[in-house]
């Protein structure tokens, strides 16, 4: 039998997300991404197929580098308007048992005490289901809306969210002691002061003199996602990360990655399988195969190669207005989502990508596989990529939403289920338990373990 396989939805609050030109679709409903029972009804419907999480991404600006202007992404609908995923996640816990959501938040805007607290609050309301995707962002249009002329330099950025991590795991760890919470009506003491700490951090980027502010929750630190696939950023995943979202088109691209984590969590210290890998792909299916290719085939109509090449920018920093569009596309250095440009250029020597097949690939599904067919050629594409990839799972996005993941549960999920291979989290479970099969707090071996109070120097 093959190994497990998890299963998260990769989703954003916007009306264009990975597969720009769909929205217009008869069948899409993406128009209600601002209705809460959107993502109620879809957080329930993921739930009962058996997806561990719900993975909201997120941006801070807009694309506005494809012809110097955001006028294509706002035609298209590429990822604007798009709200804050923070603020869904207390509804999306209310109205389920047992997924988990993971959020995107930014190392390079957000500042570490108020993230701090928010995400204890989050793991409060929640029962311990939040995780928290770390990123160092990419975009200059996020950075001038926040007060910068652009953004940091990559590898700068990666400083910082080294220095980033080290504040949160003092406030997450070390701060407040297990059984500081008294709560003595006897004696009148809530908290014992004796039991918390202040982190006095002093850094080149950060000082936070503490205590945290909120109590500790089930998980303490939320589940660590990390999607980094840069050298800097494999090298920060393999201290901080414990589970893993990558973007490749083939098995032999990701699992290149893969090995690399896997080697850089041993020099890191840290046992090989300490960190769960998840990566993309868009499923299309239906009862047959003759059925799922001919929705592939309609869907290729609405695709929107402008909004396509928009998005494009938006994660590269390049600007393909005006180019031939039939030459083969170019590796430049850039300040923005590095992965996303080398995957189309330096990373598989056996693939020649032109800017018009790029566009043409990412317009339904973004950067990885799309699988079409039924639900027995989906399970077995999903088992070969598990097994050729060395993967534990799956972050998977919709062309048609929310019906591409209603589609999945109702075809998709028996199938893996009767397989005996579908990783479902149970009702009283972590995050963190349901996607590393252990307990609700950080592993031993992690970063941010040396932080806890009975490991670190806090003065009180």
């Amino acid at each position: 039998m093959s190994k497990p396989i998890m299963l998260n939805a990769f989703e954003m609050m916007v009306p264009a997300f990975q597969s720009p030109g769909l929205w217009r679709h008869p069948h899409d409903q993406s128009r209600r991404y601002a209705q809460l029972s959107y993502w109620t009804e879809l957080a329930q419907t993921l739930e009962s197929g058996g997806f561990s999480g719900i993975f909201l991404a997120d941006i801070l600006g807009q694309y506005d580098v494809y012809g110097g202007n955001a006028d294509a992404s706002m035609r298209g609908g590429v990822q604007y308007p798009i709200l804050d995923p923070t603020l869904v996640i207390s509804a999306l816990a209310a109205a389920t048992e047992r997924i988990g959501v993971g959020v995107t938040a930014s190392v390079t805007y957000e500042h570490p005490y108020l993230l701090a607290r928010r995400f204890t609050t989050l793991d409060h309301l929640s029962n311990g289901r939040v995780g928290w995707n770390i990123v160092t962002s990419y975009q200059d249009s996020a950075a001038r809306n926040l007060g910068l002329t652009e953004q940091p330099p990559h590898d700068k950025r990666y400083d910082r969210a080294d220095e980033y991590m080290d504040v949160v795991y003092k406030l997450w760890e070390g701060s407040i002691e297990d059984g500081a919470i008294v709560a003595d009506r006897t004696t009148g003491v809530f908290v014992d002061p004796e039991k918390v700490h202040r982190i006095d951090h002093e850094g080149e980027y950060f000082t936070v003199p503490g205590p945290a502010l909120a109590e500790p929750s089930l998980q303490r630190t939320p589940l660590l996602f990390q999607a980094g696939a840069s050298p800097r950023g494999l090298s920060f995943a393999a201290e901080n990360a414990e589970a893993i979202f990558f973007n490749g088109y083939s098995t032999r691209l990701v699992r290149g990655w893969v090995d690399t984590v896997r080697r850089n969590l041993v020099e890191k210290g840290r046992s090989a399988d300490a960190v769960k890998i998840f990566t993309m792909a868009t499923v299309i299916v239906a009862d047959t195969d003759e059925e799922a290719i001919a929705k592939y085939e309609d869907y290729q109509q609405y695709v929107d190669a402008d909004a396509a090449l928009a998005l494009f920018g938006g994660w590269t920093g390049v600007d393909l207005a005006g180019v031939d569009l039939d030459q083969p596309l170019e590796y430049v250095e850039s300040e923005a989502h590095q992965s996303a440009l080398s995957t189309f250029t330096k990373l598989d020597p056996t693939r020649v990508w032109t800017a018009r097949e790029m566009a043409k690939f990412i317009s339904i599904g973004g950067r990885g596989p799309v699988i079409v067919g039924s639900p027995s050629t989906v399970a077995d594409e999903l088992e070969r990529w598990a097994d050729e990839a060395d993967v534990d799972g799956f972050n998977l996005s919709s062309v048609i939403r929310p019906t591409g993941e209603e589609d999945f549960v109702r075809l998709v999920s028996p199938e893996l289920r009767r397989r005996g291979i579908l990783a479902e989290p149970q009702t009283g479970q972590t995050f963190r338990e349901a996607v590393l099969g252990k307990g609700p707090r950080l592993a031993d071996d992690h970063r941010g373990a040396a932080f806890r109070a009975d490991k670190a120097s806090l003065p009180v």
